[in-house]
C-alpha cells in the first residue's frame, strides 16, 4: 500500500502541475520537481509509517517490561495487516502459557506451605511435651529445693547465722539459675497467633503488643482490598514477625510502620523503621533474617530486599505476585 500510494501520489501532483502551474516548463524542469515530490511525499509517508512501527515496538517493549515484573495478564491487540501482528500473537500465547503454569505451580507451593504448616503443629506439639518434661525435671525440682531450703532458713539462722548465711547464698544462686532456665524455655515458646484468623486480625492483634512490649510506637496501615489466600497469609506472618525481630535486635528504632497493600499483579508488604541503619556491605550474604524472608517469599514467588542507609531506617519490602484468582481457605 506504502509502495503504490508513494509512487501514485507524486505523479498525480507533477501531472497537475504541468496542466496548471508550468505549462511551459522543460523536461529537466519537470523531471527536477517530480524528483522533489516524490522524494518530499516518500519522507513523510515514511515518517508516517515509521512512527507506527515505533508506537508498536514500544507497546512490545512495555509489555515485556510489565510481564518481566510479575504482570502476565498484558495482552497485545492483535489486527490483522499489523507488521508486528505475528509477534503479538507469539508474546500472547506465551503470557498465556506462562500465567496458566506459575497459576499451577502457585497453588502447589500453597498447599505445600500448608501442608508444612500443619506438620509444624504436630512439631509444636511434641515440643510442647518436652517441655513440660524440662519443667518437671528442671525448674520444678529447683522451685521444690528452694522451698525446702527456704522454709527451713528461720530456725536455722536462730541456731547458726553462719550456716544460716550459706543457705541465703545457695538460696539466690538457684533461683538465679531457675530464672535462666525458665527465661530459656519461654523464649522456645512460639504462640501460633494466626490460628483461626484472618491475617488483618492476626495482625492487629499481634503488631500493637509486640510493639508495646518492645518501647516501639507502631503504625499498622492495612490497604489490602482483595482476599488472601490462606498460604499467603501464613508466610507474610511469619516474614512480618521475622522483620520484627529483626527491627528489635539491631535497629535500636523508636518507631516502626507496617504497610500492606495489593494490586492486580500481587501483595506487597513495607516494614519501616527510624533506626540507625547501615551500608549494604555490612550484612552478611544470606544472613539468617533476610535469606529466611527471602525463602518464605519465593515459596510463593515472590521476593524479599532490604534498604537501608546509615542514620536514615531500614526498609524491608516484600513482593508477593498474583498469578490467578485469591481464594480463602476456611479451616
Amino acid at each position: 500500500m506504502f509502495f503504490i500510494i508513494s509512487s501514485v501520489l507524486p505523479w498525480s501532483i507533477i501531472y497537475s502541475i504541468k496542466h496548471q502551474l508550468m505549462q511551459h516548463a522543460t523536461m529537466v524542469q519537470l523531471w527536477l520537481v517530480g524528483t522533489f515530490v516524490f522524494l518530499l511525499t516518500s519522507l513523510a509517508f515514511g515518517y508516517g509509517v515509521g512512527r507506527r512501527q515505533q508506537s508498536r515496538i514500544d507497546a512490545l517493549h512495555l509489555a515485556l517490561k510489565q510481564a518481566a515484573q510479575g504482570d502476565l495478564t498484558i495482552r497485545l491487540p492483535e489486527r490483522e495487516g499489523y507488521m508486528l501482528a505475528a509477534v503479538y500473537a507469539e508474546f500472547n500465547e506465551l503470557a498465556g502459557k506462562l500465567e496458566r503454569r506459575l497459576q499451577v505451580m502457585q497453588r502447589q507451593n500453597e498447599m505445600h506451605v500448608l501442608e508444612q504448616a500443619a506438620s509444624n503443629e504436630e512439631a509444636v506439639l511434641e515440643e510442647r511435651k518436652r517441655l513440660a518434661r524440662d519443667l518437671h525435671d528442671t525448674v520444678s525440682q529447683q522451685l521444690f529445693a528452694i522451698h525446702m531450703s527456704a522454709s527451713s532458713l528461720p530456725k536455722l539462722l536462730s541456731i547458726s547465722p553462719e550456716r544460716g548465711d550459706q543457705v541465703m547464698e545457695q538460696l539466690i544462686t538457684m533461683s538465679s539459675h531457675a530464672q535462666k532456665q525458665m527465661r530459656g524455655l519461654i523464649a522456645q515458646l512460639r504462640p501460633l497467633e494466626l490460628e483461626g484468623r484472618s491475617l488483618e486480625d492476626a495482625l492487629e492483634r499481634w503488631f500493637p503488643d509486640y510493639c508495646r512490649q518492645n518501647g516501639l510506637q507502631g503504625e499498622l496501615d492495612w490497604r489490602v482490598k482483595g482476599t488472601i489466600s490462606e498460604a499467603k497469609e501464613h508466610q507474610l506472618f511469619l516474614i512480618v514477625q521475622e522483620a520484627m525481630a529483626n527491627v528489635v535486635k539491631h535497629a535500636q528504632a523508636n518507631s516502626v510502620t507496617l504497610t500492606l497493600s495489593d494490586t492486580r499483579s500481587g501483595l506487597t508488604m513495607l516494614l519501616q523503621d527510624d533506626g540507625l541503619g547501615f551500608r549494604a556491605d555490612q550484612v552478611r550474604p544470606g544472613s539468617y533474617g533476610l535469606s529466611t524472608m527471602q525463602e518464605r517469599a519465593l515459596q510463593l514467588g515472590g521476593d524479599a530486599a532490604i534498604i537501608s542507609k546509615p542514620g536514615g531506617g531500614t526498609r524491608i519490602r516484600v513482593s508477593l505476585p498474583n498469578y490467578g484468582a485469591e481464594e480463602r481457605t476456611e479451616g
